[in-house]
C-alpha cells in the first residue's frame, strides 16, 4: 500500500522536523550539561540541571518518538520499506536504540533534577552522574549526525527480504507482460480472421 502524494508530505515534514528538533534540543542538552559538570556557580548548576529534566521529558523524548514513528510510516507505505533496504534498517535499529536508552538515562537526569529541587550545594552531585550526561549526550549527536547521513546519501545494498520481494514484483510484472502480449496476440489473431472472413465474403 502506497501512501498519497499529501500524505506522504505531511508525514515527511513530520519526521524532518521531528529529527532536526531532536538534534537541536540534544545539543542544548549537552551545552547544559557541560554547564552543570564545569561552573562553579551553584545557582547556575541548579539552574541547569533543573532544566535538563524539563528537556528531558517535555521536548527530547517527544521528539524522539514522533522521528521513530513518522520514519516506520514512511518506510512502510513507500516504495523503500522498512525492512527492504540496509540503509532503511540500519536508521531503524539506531533510533530505535537511541530511543531506548534515553529512556533509560531519564532516571539520571530525574536524580540530578531532584538534588537540584532541593539544594544549591555544588559538592552533592554524584561526579559519575555528570559526566555520564555529557558522554552521552555528545554521544547522541553523533549518532543523529550518522541518521542524517544515511537519510542522505542512501548507501545501496538490498537485504534478503528485499531482494527476495524485488524478484518477486519482477516475476509478477514478466508474468502480466507475457499475459498482456498474448492477449494482444489473440486480438490480432481475431481481427485477422475476421478480416478475412469479410474478404470471402
Amino acid at each position: 500500500m502506497m501512501m498519497s502524494p499529501g500524505l506522504r508530505k505531511v508525514t515527511l515534514t513530520a519526521h524532518v522536523t521531528s529529527s532536526i528538533g531532536w538534534f537541536g534540543a540534544v545539543a542544548a542538552f549537552l551545552a547544559l550539561a557541560l554547564v552543570g559538570m564545569g561552573s562553579t556557580d551553584p545557582e547556575l548548576v541548579r539552574a541547569a540541571y533543573l532544566m535538563m529534566g524539563v528537556m528531558a521529558w517535555f521536548v527530547i523524548v517527544p521528539f524522539a518518538f514522533v522521528s521513530l514513528g513518522s520514519g516506520v510510516v514512511s518506510s512502510l507505505l513507500t516504495k523503500w520499506g522498512l525492512l527492504r533496504h540496509y540503509w532503511v534498517l540500519l536508521k531503524l535499529l539506531i533510533t530505535s536504540g537511541a530511543t531506548f536508552l534515553l529512556i533509560v538515562h531519564t532516571q539520571p537526569i530525574g536524580r540530578l533534577s531532584n538534588i537540584a529541587a532541593k539544594t544549591i550545594v555544588l559538592g552533592v552531585y554524584p561526579r559519575g552522574t555528570q559526566i555520564q550526561m555529557v558522554a552521552t549526550s555528545a554521544a547522541t549527536l553523533v549518532m543523529l549526525v550518522m541518521l542524517t547521513g544515511l537519510a542522505i546519501y542512501k548507501p545501496r545494498g538490498m537485504t534478503p527480504y528485499g531482494q527476495r520481494k524485488q524478484d518477486e514484483q519482477r516475476k509478477q510484472v514478466t508474468a502480466l507482460d507475457t499475459e498482456t502480449e498474448r492477449t494482444q496476440e489473440i486480438m490480432q489473431e481475431d481481427e485477422d480472421n475476421d478480416v478475412h472472413s469479410a474478404t470471402l465474403n
